[in-house]
């Protein structure tokens, strides 16, 4: 990519147009990349502007740090969110992602970013209340740069690569950190191997958001169940949602987190207590999808005529953050397809 020619901020309503007839934008009103702000954005970080970081699907191009600055600008991104976006894209460019699917796909994928770790605090990064909402400028331009270089760089435009017969609105932007000083747990990064201290970002492929209010459960294993029960979609087995792939993740208030650890259970207990209930018999879908995954998907899916569909294939594979404010309103976020993996990156 190259930065815009405009020298002005008279032409910011040009730099819209042109942007968007060039087909750059995600509709919402972006910066002018200028070669000043290019600049600007790039001259914080000790980087070779022209060094690949990766490539991208579905078009397997080579993503260099000034695409990366030139997005990021577009995005309302401040110089230091930059090293977030690297490793959010890096991470997006591991092949257990399976980003060629996930960009080209006509179902409703989009892609979440979590960050771990000193440099979510040290950004004003939120975590707390509306954590998966709006009014925080790193989260919300950390998520939208992502997004604008899947579009921009890897090639997922909308309507062209980008088939998605309806879309989410977390394809714009979807970016959290993990609530970390308020959890009674590890937080995420560390159970996926890193040091408590080091910045991680992590990506997941998700296909949308699913509220989960809880606030009679007297026990884990209450708690636990409607968990379960919430992420039993049937409309998410043509896809693959059920066949244990994946790894479904559930964003948990602070409130519920110290419920559960007060009551002497870990992490690792509520997801096995999940686990164990979120079963669906094949009776609960119709006859005919039914047939299509014992018949022409059995061999390959391992579903037979009585065995149940499971959320995921072990407890370990349920992914569990604790985010958000007061109250005890959870989320589950299934995952794309049961064909992604989420993926880890550190922040150079």
């Amino acid at each position: 990519m190259q930065a815009w020619p405009g020298r002005s901020d008279e032409l910011w309503e040009q730099a819209q147009d042109e942007m968007m007839a060039a087909g750059l934008s995600d509709g919402l009103p972006i910066v002018p990349p200028t070669a000043d702000r290019v600049e600007r954005m790039l001259s914080k970080h000790w980087v070779d502007p022209d060094e690949v970081l990766c490539q991208l699907a579905p078009l397997f191009v080579p993503v260099t740090w000034r695409d990366l600055a030139i997005n990021a600008v577009m995005a309302g991104c401040k110089p230091e969110y930059l090293p977030v976006v690297a490793a959010a894209v890096e991470a997006l460019a591991g092949a257990e992602f399976n980003l060629i699917g996930i960009s080209t796909t006509t179902g409703s994928a989009g892609t979440l970013v979590i960050v771990n770790g000193p440099i979510a605090p040290a950004l004003g990064m939120n975590a707390a209340a509306n954590a998966l909402g709006p009014g925080n400028r790193a989260n919300a331009t950390v998520g939208r740069a992502v997004r604008l270089v899947l579009q921009n760089v890897g090639g997922a435009k909308p309507g062209e690569i980008d088939m998605a017969t309806l879309g989410q609105p977390a394809k714009y932007t979807f970016c959290m950190a993990e609530n970390e000083t308020a959890s009674p747990w590890d937080p995420l990064h560390v159970e996926r191997g890193f040091a408590r201290d080091a910045s991680v970002v992590t990506v997941v492929g998700t296909a949308g958001i699913v509220e989960v209010v809880d606030s009679c459960s007297r026990t884990p294993a209450e708690l636990a169940q409607t968990f379960a029960h919430s992420m039993l979609i049937a409309g998410t087995v043509g896809g693959g949602g059920l066949l244990g792939g994946g790894e479904p993740l559930i964003v948990l208030p602070p409130e519920q987190a110290v419920f559960l650890a007060q009551a002497g259970c870990s992490k690792l207990q509520f997801k096995r207590e999940i686990w164990e209930r979120a079963v669906m018999g094949l009776d609960m879908l119709s006859a005919s999808v039914r047939e299509h995954l014992t018949g022409r998907l059995g061999e390959a899916s391992g579903v037979d005529s009585g065995a149940p569909l499971r959320v995921a294939e072990k407890p370990e594979d349920i992914m569990l953050v604790v985010a958000g404010g007061v109250g005890v309103k959870a989320a589950y976020v299934p995952t794309w397809g049961g064909s992604t993996r989420a993926v880890s990156r550190p922040v150079r």
